[in-house]
């Protein structure tokens, strides 16, 4: 007798996609504003350098520590405290500047805060989905989550310049306040299954080597974290020197660097949706290397694109495949990783992710100013393509991932 499929939505899963979804929008919405609010008041540079790297450092640091959290602790709870706790410093935040004591030390001060909560419920929320959600369907809502977040991503600019145009700065902060509120209300109610005791060593530092002894012996996971470290490192011309180079060769308009991520953001959206139809990856290696591969077309092409209309079509492109490589990576991981280390293996990806496109800016800011922002995207997006190429011929030739991991792997 075949076994009955479990349904896509239910209770929880209906949940968890709008109290995360409450989260990124209140989030989104801030961080655009305070970006923009700082480039209002100071016109620097250098403020806004700060402002950035304290979105960044504080969410690296501490995602290692937020792996073994969410492997030790009660992942909902974690979720919900850091999600309160985010909410606070913003609300502090919100009255200072309504008393008359805001500054931008004080909103940097603050983005750290929240960057350091944010740390921490990024490995939690990735690890936890398994529990909530049945393996047939974890592509399928990683499909539909990352429409949902492309869709409020597409309106959140607008609405962050919206309430700082109409509005008062401390006002978007109580908009951010309450949408996290919300969120968190919502998460209360979301049933979790138990999980199996955990066994924790003495030490943080303990479990951390742990959790890296156990992510570098699986082939899968070790070849994966290789190709993330070289790719987002690659990827750094495009995200971050884009915006350059429209002004520089198509013009210094507002609305041409707005299309820039409304077309970006559009192509997510329209590729979410497609991942969410198709439901499953016959292969998850080789989506993320072909993701990889069509990324580094795109954005070679950017290089060369000879009219605006047609570097709009190109940046499409490229988000079109920001759902197939995110939903295949984090599918894949939920896969193969034992329950009680998924979060020690999410905080590793988020952590040479993430740490590499510091390292990209450092290397290809600078650069830009002496090699045109075109030939660093052609150099950029052809090794990019490659780097998808190699890591295609690591790929499994079975399509089963997880059996492939239990007899490679020792542990």
């Amino acid at each position: 007798m075949q076994k009955k499929e479990k349904p896509l939505l239910n209770k929880s899963i209906l949940l968890f996609l709008i109290s995360q979804n409450l989260s990124l929008f209140g989030s989104s919405v801030v961080g655009y504003a305070i970006i923009w609010y700082i480039t209002l008041k100071t016109s620097s540079g250098v403020y806004l350098m700060f402002a950035t790297l304290a979105q960044m450092v504080p969410y690296l640091l501490i995602s290692l520590s937020g792996g073994v959290w969410a492997d030790r602790y009660n992942r909902k709870m974690l979720i919900m405290l850091s999600d309160s706790f985010i909410a606070l410093a913003t609300l502090a935040l919100a009255l200072l500047y309504g008393l008359g004591y805001g500054t931008i030390s004080a909103l940097i001060a603050v983005n750290v805060v929240r960057s350091l909560g944010n740390g921490v419920q990024t490995p939690a929320v990735n690890a936890i989905i398994p529990q909530l959600v049945p393996q047939e369907h974890l592509v399928r809502i990683q499909g539909i989550n990352q429409s949902i977040s492309s869709a409020l991503l597409l309106v959140s600019p607008a609405v962050g310049g919206l309430m700082l145009a109409t509005f008062d700065l401390y006002w978007t902060f109580y908009l951010d306040v309450i949408s996290a509120a919300f969120a968190v209300l919502v998460f209360s109610f979301i049933k979790v299954p138990e999980r199996k005791e955990v066994t924790t060593t003495t030490s943080m530092i303990q479990d951390i080597k742990v959790g890296m002894r156990y992510t570098f012996a699986n082939p899968l996971l070790r070849n994966l974290l290789i190709c993330y470290a070289i790719a987002f490192f690659l990827m750094t011309p495009a995200a971050i020197l884009s915006p350059l180079m429209i002004a520089r060769s198509f013009g210094e308009e507002v609305w041409r660097l707005t299309a820039n991520e409304l077309f970006w953001t559009g192509g997510s959206l329209l590729g979410g949706l497609i991942v969410s139809l198709k439901g499953e990856f016959s292969n998850k290696v080789r989506a993320i290397a072909g993701s990889l591969v069509a990324f580094g077309i795109s954005f070679a092409l950017l290089g060369v694109a000879p009219t605006f209309v047609l570097y709009l079509i190109f940046i499409t492109l490229g988000g079109l495949f920001v759902p197939v490589i995110n939903s295949a990576e984090i599918v894949l991981i939920q896969e193969i990783t034992d329950e009680d280390k998924m979060g020690r293996v999410f905080s590793i990806v988020q952590l040479l992710g993430g740490g590499t496109i510091p390292l990209g800016i450092l290397l290809f800011g600078p650069l830009s100013d002496h090699v045109s922002v075109e030939t660093l995207l052609v150099i950029s997006g052809v090794l990019l393509a490659v780097v998808g190429l190699l890591y295609w011929s690591t790929a499994p030739k079975k399509p089963s991932e997880p059996a492939l991991q239990e007899s490679e792997t020792n542990l």
